[in-house]
């Protein structure tokens, strides 16, 4: 039975005299008693007159049972049409549409049927409610082009109730490219046969402000034969505030990534109940030395086969705490890559997620970052360091014995500050090839350059051109500052006693180095020969100046060489084996 009929028996009821026996009498009583929908008559009281057959069919009552009854026992009655939920006899509730008439010789007569639950889902009541959240219905027609819109769809877009709206007017509130976006996304849809999603930024009518709404759809067919389906139906809905909050996600997201990667931090998830962990990025699996393939570790695995096992007991000892006092992990560790099986320290650093306070936390989220360079760095750093005070203590040790010792063989001030300026340069020249080498070392041939290239008249020339006159011969030798320090001092004293005594004294003299590297010796033993000729008439000397007293007792206590010096007439020799030490790999920086 249609609405209108409801209605229809609903006015005959109503309309037709009150007669003592009721309305179940007559013409009027048959149609009482044989409506397939519920009528019930009340009077002023709000006591129950009677109902008929089909409502207490649907109440779950006897007939007859209700006559004489209030109406609260079955629930509240508008006086408008409302859905309401009424009790039946067993207790359960069911939904009624409850039509209620003008009261005439104190009675009202009510119509009442069942409604489903979408009926009531779309209840007038729940308009407001659905407004407010946003929602509402659209249909739209191919025939005209026109748009219907509820009540709850036109308020969110901003149209009155019964503002004609079209397709045309719908896209002239969007960008052209989301107009094009859309007509190809829905004309997918309906190629495919299915219901269609999508979101899109229009302006508001009519204030033209900007929002972002959710529209979804399906199409209605047309028929059989038809190119094109009838209608389309659908929901909209106002997802402004959803898509606002999922930007900032993303633009939050985004600046992580972005500063996570200058950093070079990998970022990951370690969930406690099922002890999984999720790497979320790709600088987290090149830490490890891992392939996305291989996928991630967890605790376990972690602990067992992949921290160094000097590190465990201090790895576990810090999770203890970061979960018994609620603070951040915070743990250095060694870990052995994958890919190539090195160590590598790591920087551990996260905080356990909890659902409330006082629970056992979900996960551990946090970052990892490769510190391995950065530790080395540090290390050479202080080893450099501890190198530093040791030589400028050495230094120190070698200026005051230069200072006694010059000042004890000099026979006026002009040849004290002679002397003593000339030893400081030289060893201020030893320092300098020091400083300048990446690895605190020292060439021997650079060493021998800077004292001899002022007496080379020209460039210094290997030992197989034999008018050079100053002759350099031997492989490349880089010295640690141990021994190129004082090496570096004889090579000095060397090349003064020959400019001022030996062959460097006349223009005709001529100096021949040459050296060797010989096994032996923490790194190898350097066997080096200085040979003068072409100068004065040598003779041992009568006394022993600090020159020599350097060469013998510094060579000899510092370097732990063999000193071997001859003075035949055609000129000085010198001979030198000392051992070479081991330089420090730690100090290399390219190690």
């Amino acid at each position: 039975m249609d609405k209108s009929s409801i209605a229809g028996v609903g006015t005959d009821l109503a309309s037709a005299p009150a007669p003592d026996a009721g309305p179940g009498s007559g013409l009027h009583g048959t149609a009482f008693a044989q409506a397939p929908i519920g009528i019930l008559v009340v009077d002023g009281a709000g006591l129950i007159r009677d109902a008929n057959p089909h409502l207490c069919d649907l109440l779950g009552y006897e007939p007859g049972a209700l006559n004489g009854r209030a109406l609260s026992v079955l629930g509240a009655v508008a006086q408008r049409v409302c859905i309401r939920r009424w009790l039946r006899a067993d207790g359960t509730g069911l939904d009624m549409r409850i039509r209620p008439s003008k009261q005439r010789d104190d009675l009202q007569i009510l119509v009442v049927e069942a409604v489903d639950p979408d009926e009531v889902a779309r209840a007038e009541e729940n308009r407001a409610a659905l407004t407010a959240a946003g929602l509402g219905e659209w249909r739209y027609d191919f025939a005209d082009g026109r748009v219907v819109l509820s009540r709850r769809a036109a308020h969110l877009l901003g149209y009155a109730a019964d503002d004609p709206v079209t397709w045309t007017r719908l896209q002239a509130a969007m960008d052209g490219g989301e107009v094009a976006r859309i007509r190809a996304q829905v004309r997918a849809s309906l190629r495919d046969g299915a219901p269609f999603t999508f979101e899109c930024r229009l302006r508001r009518a009519p204030d033209g402000t900007a929002i972002d709404v959710g529209v979804r759809g399906q199409a209605i067919p047309a028929g059989e034969g038809a190119d094109r389906p009838a209608t389309l139906v659908g929901v909209v809905e106002d997802v402004t505030t959803h898509v606002e909050a999922r930007n900032a996600l993303r633009d939050g997201e985004q600046r992580l990534r972005i500063a996570t990667s200058l950093a070079a931090l990998g970022i990951f998830e370690w969930h406690m109940l099922d002890d999984q962990a999720i790497w979320e990025n790709e600088r987290m699996f090149a830490i490890f030395g891992r392939s996305a393939a291989d996928g991630a570790l967890g605790k376990r695995e972690f602990l067992e086969t992949v921290l160094h096992p000097d590190d465990r007991p201090a790895f576990r000892a810090a999770i203890t705490q970061a979960l018994r006092e609620d603070t951040t992990l915070a743990v250095s560790a060694r870990i052995r890559r994958l890919s190539d099986g090195a160590w590598r320290t790591l920087d551990f650093a996260g905080r356990f997620e909890r659902d409330a306070p006082n629970r056992l936390p979900r996960r551990l989220i946090g970052v990892v970052a490769d510190v391995t360079e950065r530790r080395l760095a540090e290390e050479r750093q202080t080893l450099l360091i501890r190198e530093l005070h040791h030589r400028v203590k050495n230094t120190l040790a070698t200026v005051q014995a230069i200072v006694g010792s010059t000042a004890r063989t000099a026979s006026s001030i002009e040849s004290f500050y002679e002397a003593f300026v000339g030893r400081i340069m030289s060893l201020a020249h030893t320092h300098s090839v020091l400083t300048e080498d990446t690895w605190q070392t020292a060439s021997l041939r650079t060493l021998l350059a800077n004292e001899l290239k002022p007496y080379a008249e020209g460039s210094l020339n290997g030992a197989e051109e034999r008018d050079a006159r100053i002759q350099l011969s031997g492989p490349p030798v880089d010295m640690a500052s141990e021994v190129a320090v004082p090496i570096g001092m004889a090579i000095h004293e060397l090349t003064t006693n020959a400019a001022k005594y030996g062959a460097l004294s006349t223009r005709d003299g001529r100096v021949a180095i040459t050296w060797a590297l010989e096994p032996g010796g923490p790194a190898g033993t350097l066997h080096f020969t200085w040979v003068e000729s072409g100068g004065p008439p040598v003779a041992p000397p009568k006394r022993q100046g600090f020159g020599s007293r350097l060469l013998q007792r510094v060579l000899t206590a510092q370097v732990r060489a063999e000193v071997s010096m001859n003075y035949p007439p055609e000129g000085f020799t010198l001979t030198m084996r000392a051992p070479l030490p081991v330089r420090n790999a730690a100090l290399n920086p390219l190690a």
